[in-house]
């Protein structure tokens, strides 16, 4: 996609190893000889949220990468180790909820959690399992997607992947290029999925990354109402604070183009019960009201036949 890629699957790889200096861009030749100038490598830094701004030396190196989509070998074993954070199951599962009630979930997209997402490299298989991910739609039945997904192979590549930090080493930034590739790395170069979100969900701060025309992320501004229209999906995505499932903390949201929140099950539980209190009401103020005009029909008689005079009707 971008200028850092060789024609076709192979791509050959610029890459910078940085140390403290005090440069913010560098120049390197290719294996071309086509001299190639850096100014957007500064990944944040996962400890301070910081660009790895100050002066910077970077030193260039190269690797050839050959990429191919090959599904996993049944004997491949995955890594089994338990999340990161006690909050990202439920942080994944409103997600996707939301959108499946909103009538924004196709019956061909494939949303996932923790679920590995496949490439070949050189012959060696890579996986990463993104907290959560969106693939508008899959070519192959779900049961050949169980396991893992291979895009391009069984389908379109994710459309975004998310990654919710916890108190751990930051890989989330990691823009490793050697085997096994950093997630970075790997969602920007490899894989090349247009939007990546990195979301604390103890602080509630979000970025959004999205792919540019030369194949690098860069950081998204929010529009006035501090959200990000994710353009494969249609939605604004953002953040939402309050308590769902006993939980009070900072949620990931989904708003149509009008700025309609999609609501999750509960909340349309708790709307239809409140909807169904109001027609009950408007129902006692019907009868209430009716009753009153009986009422005052019986006094009126009443009043009409102690001056000899028959009601009508």
């Amino acid at each position: 996609m971008g200028a850092l890629w060789g024609d076709g699957e192979s791509r050959n790889t610029q890459y910078w190893q940085i140390l403290a200096s005090d440069r913010k861009s560098a120049s390197a030749e290719n294996a071309n000889g086509q001299t190639i100038t850096h100014d957007s490598l500064e990944l944040p830094d996962y400890h301070d949220k910081s660009r790895l701004g100050e002066e910077r030396i970077m030193i260039a190196s190269t690797a050839t990468y050959e990429v191919t989509w090959e599904k996993l070998p049944d004997d491949f074993v995955l890594d089994d180790e338990p999340v990161d954070n006690i909050n990202q199951p439920s942080l994944a599962a409103a997600l996707t909820q939301s959108l499946e009630i909103a009538g924004k979930l196709p019956a061909n997209a494939l949303t996932t959690t923790n679920y590995g997402i496949c490439a070949t490299l050189n012959g060696k298989i890579a996986v990463k399992a993104p907290d959560w991910g969106y693939v508008p739609s899959i070519r192959v039945p779900r049961e050949e997607v169980k396991r893992s997904y291979t895009p391009t192979l069984q389908g379109d590549i994710p459309a975004i992947v998310m990654e919710f930090l916890c108190d751990t080493e930051g890989g989330e930034y990691s823009n490793k290029p050697t085997y096994p590739p950093g997630k970075w790395f790997y969602y920007e170069q490899v894989l090349q999925v247009p939007n990546y979100v990195i979301f604390e969900p103890d602080t509630g701060v979000i970025e959004v990354y999205r792919l540019d025309d030369s194949g690098r992320y860069q950081l998204q501004p929010p529009d006035g109402n501090n959200r990000y229209w994710i353009d494969e999906i249609s939605l604004f995505l953002g953040i939402w604070q309050g308590t769902k499932e006993n939980g009070t903390g900072y949620w990931l949201r989904w708003w149509d183009q009008p700025g309609e929140l999609l609501l999750w099950g509960s909340e349309l539980v708790i709307e239809e019960q409140q909807r169904a209190q109001q027609e009950r009401q408007r129902a006692e103020q019907e009868r209430q009201r009716a009753e009153q005009e009986r009422q005052r029909a019986e006094k009126l008689a009443a009043q009409l036949r102690a001056a000899g005079i028959e009601p009508q009707g």
